[in-house]
């Protein structure tokens, strides 16, 4: 696919961004890295989870789904997908009024957990999750999961992208009290890199990239959770991809690029 950005753009033969490549599950991505170790570019690079390192939203789509349908609520699970990757305690109101909030708010978001805990082992990792997290971390990147999934959710993608060894943080619902598009979280995530000298968020929603550009934080977006190239420029993104292997193939193309 087309990597696009605002300094460059890089596009198929028809200028448009091709979206039909299969993923390899295999072949990893060439890039230039650095050699292993601690973090020495200055750089942080904070990584949004749901949706960017693993297939989530539609899984959370369908959980919402059936948690407004719970209390008799029935939304358009297209709907709901609009405001995948914004936080529970604001996805309520937003999608529903301020009144389902009032009566149902909290029995709804308790509700979503358990149906999202019923799906969570159909989850899979996005193709070159780990690769991405590998080869940023050898570029000398310090990496930081910047999620606001709940602790218990966390520790299972954690488990299940088994590269603890390359982070340097990790954020949850835990360490805020408002989730995205509140800038919040981008900011738990850079006081895990302190001696960071500049920061890029990589996510896939509109929701990711509103909150770091209230943060002050550049963002990469790829197209993995079903938000358009549009949609996530017009939110901030400096850059647009539709996978992570389009992403890697073009790194040094965006913000990540070695200074």
């Amino acid at each position: 696919m087309t990597a696009v950005s605002n300094a460059t753009a890089v596009s198929n033969v028809n200028g448009e961004p091709s979206l039909n490549a299969e993923p390899s599950l295999n072949a990893e991505p060439t890039v230039s890295a650095a050699p292993t170790g601690k973090p020495t570019s200055g750089l942080a690079v904070l990584l949004d989870l749901d949706g960017t390192l693993v297939d989530t939203n539609y899984h959370h789509a369908i959980a919402w789904f059936r948690a407004f349908r719970e209390h008799g609520i029935v939304l358009p699970v297209w709907r709901l997908h609009r405001h995948i990757g914004m936080g529970g305690g604001q996805l309520v109101a937003a999608v529903a009024g301020e009144r389902a909030e009032r009566e149902h708010g909290d029995a709804v978001r308790e509700a979503h957990g358990r149906h999202f805990h019923q799906l969570i082992d159909e989850v899979e990792l996005m193709a070159d999750a780990r690769t991405l997290v590998r080869v940023l971390h050898d570029r000398g990147a310090a990496v930081v999961l910047a999620s606001s999934s709940n602790e218990a959710d966390l520790e299972h993608f954690r488990s299940v992208l088994d590269v603890d060894e390359l982070l340097a943080g990790a954020t949850s619902s835990a360490d805020v009290e408002r989730a995205k598009p509140s800038p919040d979280i981008i900011c738990a995530a850079l006081e895990k890199v302190p001696d960071a000298e500049r920061s890029v968020l990589i996510g896939d929603s509109t929701w990711d990239c509103e909150a770091a550009r209230r943060a002050g934080v550049a963002s990469v977006a790829l197209l993995t959770g079903g938000f358009s190239e549009q949609e996530l420029r017009e939110a901030g993104a400096a850059a647009v991809f539709a996978s992570i292997g389009d992403l890697l193939d073009h790194i040094d193309r965006t913000p990540l690029a070695e200074k």
